[in-house]
């Protein structure tokens, strides 16, 4: 038997989860309450999340840092540690506030002027920008003191530009005093100033992630702090550390589509400059007004210096942030985790994200992304959703490419070890439950996420409105024991795909440079339809081509990087690409490997020669509404579906066994048949109940073997083909529709109240008839809802209970035994062994979120605008079916 389902069914999974555990400087008994909550819901590690605490790496944090690993060592339990002391990581714990200046942050601004004839310009008026808050900040930054001032501004350079003339005038020997007087010659002329500044941005005390002894600020003021105080828990209570969205920090907070060539200021610093000089020769600074103006030379030229400075951004990110922390973490024996924002695809741009997904965290020992505030939503892959973080909501990119990239970047980085990290459940709001959890959850595995940080755990008084929801709330969530079954459901599937590899047949570029270079086409576009068409894939980076010994990269008539082999490589339109890029995808086309263009060759190459691009033009190309059709005829389709669905997701693993993992992602159940490249003896492995069921092989062929199957929304269903003879007692689901008799079961029942604290301890019992309209009755009411009734059997072989829908989780009790707990409708309790023959007692218990209780408290929130919505109790309808067909 599949040595992870046998330790699954004996109770012995393996720990995924590591949710945040919030510290603000609570008491012992608080921290030492949370971490036995944390450990009772199934969890066996926590990462310390430090932002809100009042004495970072001060002596009442290592007091408190002292307790929580206390109980970790008792607890068998993994400790990991957020690395700042505010959000985002590189605030340095404050040392920021006065490191010299030349550590800080530096940015580079291009103003414009217009000029013509004789010119004269005070040039002071360029060479200190203000920097102009928009309303986040200004909301964020009360005081201008809080933004730090310098006083080193200086010129980069001072060109000129006229309209059909390509090459920039160098201006600067017209310096006089502070004025720049020139005597232009005939016609209109631009004249470009660009400056070096610390002066932008609302986040100046913040690390340079461009500088290398900058960055080694953030190692020295928190990383070999914990090592001198807990140097014999590295590696063994403390796992590692956590970089919590470290970004660029130039430009605004949060920018949406701040593309280069935008209005803002850029990241720099003194490496930045020799890296452009090796790049663009010794005259590279008059170019930089390319970064924002095409100066109307070719579009090549600035494409040529939009990727020379991006690639130099994000190569120096690389080596000096993201490398120094890494290689520090494994040179002390423990790991280092954590994200970058990636929102509305901000993972390939400046100021709140680093520039290159792959790049940002190749020194991390797990590939990560996060979810959270209304990001994934059932039915959201096209739906205008606004979140409560505001702003736009590219729906495409947090269904199509937000869990693969992450999944992606865990596969072909060797240093990952097939491990992805997803930080989730964040800042949905108290409306959040383990219904929407449980959708979540299972998007993001069946996409091949397999470790998960739930945001969070915090100690503070409750209602803590820091992004709730907050799970155990001190003991006010109705919905604790519910995660912990989640939480157990999240381990058994994490350690199903863990180990081993996916299948998928497609590789899909990462659009990173050529959204810097020219025109381009999202991965998503190609990606969304690859999805929809249950044909898998992976994001790919250009450097597994440049970097085939890190990446393990074979590309000939096979592409093969790391433990990934891919049948097809789809390229999404890019203007301009790499000579490199060009000279690989020429070799793969020539071994025979498929290589497709989406609608167009390239342009231009954007390093080199454009001659070679005359050896592409026998390349595929293919538009995208034609893209499924072509891999279908070129047999890229793994899985079929009859009828076809595009809100079915599915996940091909292999370890020492293949296995299938799918998820309704619609609104309405799937029924049809599943055909799967397998053969042989196969069970499924209910991972929420925790057992292996009976599935029928309608017809098993040469190379593949049928199912049929009926899939309800947010329920997933896992296909294990392993030895045979692993089922002894069979389990099957009677279609009851038509093979049991139900029994009328909505009246007569008497519904009680009470606060999850208060458990169990009901009250305002009265009689009622379902469905219920609790909500109506006790609007502000959050908490657990008990129904009893009474029901009869008589020599009969199987009960099974059902219930068509509650809010949200549900226990039921058959003559006082829990009979267990579930999370999505329909819940149907196979019930036959707790049943007594005559009258039978039954309690339902539902436990509703915490919405509606901390709406009445707090009124309306950032998170909770509107009145709650949400329903309480049971919604449906309960039923009794019962059957003489005996159980096998």
């Amino acid at each position: 038997m599949n040595r992870t389902i046998k330790n699954n069914l004996e109770n012995k999974e393996d720990n995924y989860v590591l949710p945040f555990f919030w510290q603000h400087g609570e008491e012992e008994e608080v921290l030492r309450k949370y971490m036995e909550a944390i450990y009772n819901c199934g969890i066996r590690a926590v990462c310390v999340e430090s932002r809100p605490h009042p004495d970072f790496a001060g002596p009442k944090w290592w007091e408190d840092m002292d307790i929580i690993l206390d109980e970790a060592r008792k607890r068998k339990m993994k400790v990991w540690i957020l690395d700042d002391s505010h959000f985002p990581t590189g605030y340095a714990n404050g040392a920021m506030e006065n490191a010299p200046a030349e550590l800080c942050r530096q940015s580079i601004l291009c103003q414009f002027a217009e000029a013509e004839g004789k010119t004269e310009i005070n040039v002071e008026e360029y060479l200190w920008p203000k920097f102009r808050k928009n309303k986040m900040e200004e909301a964020m930054i009360k005081k201008p003191a809080q933004l730090r001032e310098f006083t080193d501004n200086k010129f980069l350079s001072i060109t000129a530009y006229q309209s059909g003339i390509g090459e920039p005038v160098s201006l600067e020997k017209y310096i006089v005093g502070n004025n720049l007087i020139w005597d232009a010659p005939a016609g209109k002329w631009k004249i470009c100033f660009c400056v070096l500044t610390r002066n932008m941005g609302p986040r100046r005390n913040y690390i340079n992630m461009l500088d290398k002894n900058s960055c080694r600020v953030l190692i020295d003021e928190v990383y070999e702090p914990h090592y001198k105080h807990y140097k014999e828990d590295f590696g063994t209570v403390i796992a590692g550390f956590f970089s919590d969205e470290p970004e660029l920090g130039n430009g605004h907070l949060y920018p949406q589509e701040n593309l280069l060539g935008t209005d803002q200021d850029l990241p720099w610093s003194q490496e930045i400059e020799s890296e452009l000089e090796k790049r663009l020769g010794a005259a590279y600074k008059k170019w930089m007004p390319l970064l924002w103006d095409k100066l109307d030379v070719k579009n090549k030229a600035a494409a040529e210096v939009r990727y020379a400075y991006m690639d130099a951004v994000t190569r120096l990110v690389e080596k000096n942030f993201s490398m120094q922390i890494g290689n520090w973490c494994r040179e002390h024996g423990v790991e280092y985790i954590g994200h970058i924002i990636e929102d509305n695809n901000q993972h390939a741009r400046t100021s709140s994200s680093l520039g290159h997904f792959f790049r940002a965290l190749s020194g991390q020992d797990m590939a990560g992304i996060d979810n959270i505030g209304g990001q994934v939503y059932p039915q959201g892959e096209e739906a205008e959703i606004p979140g409560p973080m505001a702003g736009k909501r590219d729906g495409e990119f947090y269904h199509y490419a937000l869990g693969k990239l992450g999944a992606s970047m865990g596969v072909i980085d060797p240093r990952k070890k097939g491990r992805t990290m997803c930080e989730i459940f964040g800042a949905y709001g108290w409306s959040e439950g383990v219904q929407l959890e449980k959708y979540l959850a299972d998007h993001f595995m069946v996409r091949g996420v397999n470790h998960f940080v739930p945001h969070a755990f915090s100690g503070k008084a409750y209602p803590d409105a820091d992004c709730p929801p907050h799970f155990y709330a001190n003991g006010n969530d109705p919905q604790y024991r519910h995660f912990g079954a989640l939480m157990r459901y999240i381990n058994r599937i994490c350690g199903l795909i863990s180990g081993g590899w996916h299948i998928s047949n497609t590789a899909i570029l990462y659009h990173g440079e050529a959204e810097w270079t020219g025109n381009y086409m999202l991965m998503q576009k190609p990606a969304h339809l690859l999805a929809d068409n249950q044909i898998d894939y992976d994001f790919i980076p250009a450097d597994v081509f440049l970097e085939k010994e890190r990446y393990r990269t074979k590309a000939g008539s096979i592409l093969k990087i790391h433990t990934q082999e891919y049948k097809a490589l789809l390229i999404p339109y890019a203007e301009y690409i790499s000579f490199e890029l060009a000279e690989e995808v020429l070799h793969l086309h020539e071994n025979g490997f498929p290589v497709v263009f989406l609608q167009e060759l390239p342009k231009g190459i954007y390093n080199g020669d454009d001659s070679i691009l005359e050896s592409l033009q026998s390349c595929t190309v293919v538009p995208l509404e034609e893209l499924i059709e072509y891999l279908k005829k070129a047999g890229l389709e793994e899985i079929k579906l009859s009828p076809e669905n595009n809100r079915m997701r599915y996940l091909h693993y292999r370890k020492e066994n293949d296995i299938y993992y799918f998820v309704n992602e619609a609104d309405e159940t799937y029924t049809g048949f599943i055909t799967v490249p397998q053969t042989g003896a196969c069970y499924v492995y209910n991972a929420w109940d925790n057992r292996i069921e009976e599935i029928e092989m309608l017809e098993s062929g040469k190379d593949t073997t049928r199912f049929q199957v009926s899939l309800e929304p947010r329920k997933s269903l896992i296909i294990i083909f392993d030895e045979p003879g692993i089922i002894e007692k069979k389990y099957t689901e009677i279609p009851y529709q038509t093979e049991m008799e139900e029994l009328p079961f909505n009246k007569n029942w008497k519904r009680a109240i009470c606060r999850s604290i208060d458990y169990p301890d009901f009250t305002k019992e009265k009689e009622v008839s379902l469905p219920d309209r609790l909500a109506e009755e006790e609007p502000a009411f959050s908490g657990l809802v008990q129904y009893k009734n009474k029901f009869y059997v008589k020599d009969l072989s199987r009960v099974i209970l059902e219930i068509t829908d509650a809010a949200e989780g549900v226990e039921v009790f058959i003559n006082g035994v829990s009979t267990g707990i579930q999370i999505v409708p329909a819940y149907r309790y196979d019930i036959s062994k707790f049943v007594q023959e005559g009258e039978n007692d039954v309690v339902i218990e539902v436990a509703t979120t915490l919405e509606r209780e901390v709406f009445k408290m707090c009124g309306p929130t950032m998170f909770s605008p509107e009145e709650p919505k949400s329903p309480s109790g049971i919604t449906g309808q309960v039923k009794i079916h019962v059957s003489r067909v005996p159980m096998t």
